[in-house]
């Protein structure tokens, strides 16, 4: 993989009948599918075919050094540039200035990705309550809670009590893509499926739901990648 290393985790499967590669959410890691008995040669030779193609895909991933003062992070789909203000205590906030918006952290500057992490998850906890409630209310269904967390192999989730959570990640999105991922976890109080009758309810709450659903699998695994402790 060029100058990256990453761990390599091999299965074997009875059922197999070639050789799969999957890279890992956030592009941490990579698994490999075998069948039973293949000759590790021949897996040499497979990921060595797929250097070029690796390589490639895992540059779309982003550098986890860009959580640092001067580096850049996504907040709602634009761009905004980490400044430490060089204060012990303070909040992290949002400033505007005539080179674009900027992300002000306070606090030890080791502490920054925690600090982020904290901002993101109050940013996405503040926009999915007052969609939530918006999509909740359009088909008359109660929400008993709404819960953050870091989830990777999934979004968000709904039980059957009502009880939703989300990945706070997904305030790095596009407003539109926080809109479809709350219009579809709400779409689940009503279908816990994923039927017909499912999908076309989240379209009906959500018009632009393939646009979204197309956007996080093509850029979902971004915002996995950054390491936040």
């Amino acid at each position: 993989m060029g100058e990256r290393a990453l761990p390599l985790t091999i299965r074997e499967n009875g059922r197999a009948t070639r050789i799969t590669l999957r890279i890992d959410p956030g592009g941490r890691g990579l698994s490999l599918t075998v069948p039973l008995g293949l000759r590790k040669g021949e897996i040499e030779d497979f990921l060595d075919r797929h250097q070029g193609w690796l390589a490639s895909r895992l540059s779309h991933f982003v550098d986890e050094n860009t959580l640092r003062d001067g580096g850049t992070l996504s907040l709602r789909g634009v761009d905004h540039r980490i400044e430490h203000s060089g204060s012990v205590r303070g909040l992290t906030e949002v400033v505007e200035t005539p080179d674009g918006p900027v992300l002000r952290v306070s606090g030890l500057e080791g502490h920054m990705g925690r600090r982020l992490a904290a901002f993101l998850k109050k940013e996405a906890r503040k926009d999915l309550e007052i969609l939530v409630a918006r999509h909740a209310a359009a088909i008359r269904k109660p929400v008993v809670s709404i819960s953050m967390k870091d989830t990777r192999s999934r979004w968000g989730s709904c039980s059957w009590d009502g009880r939703l959570a989300f990945s706070w990640r997904i305030v790095m999105a596009p407003p539109l893509i926080i809109d479809y991922l709350a219009a579809h976890e709400v779409a689940h109080l009503k279908e816990m499926n994923h039927g017909p009758q499912f999908w076309a309810l989240c379209r009906q709450l959500c018009p632009h739901t393939e646009e979204a659903r197309k956007w996080l699998k093509q850029n979902g695994s971004q915002l996995h990648a950054l390491d936040f402790d």
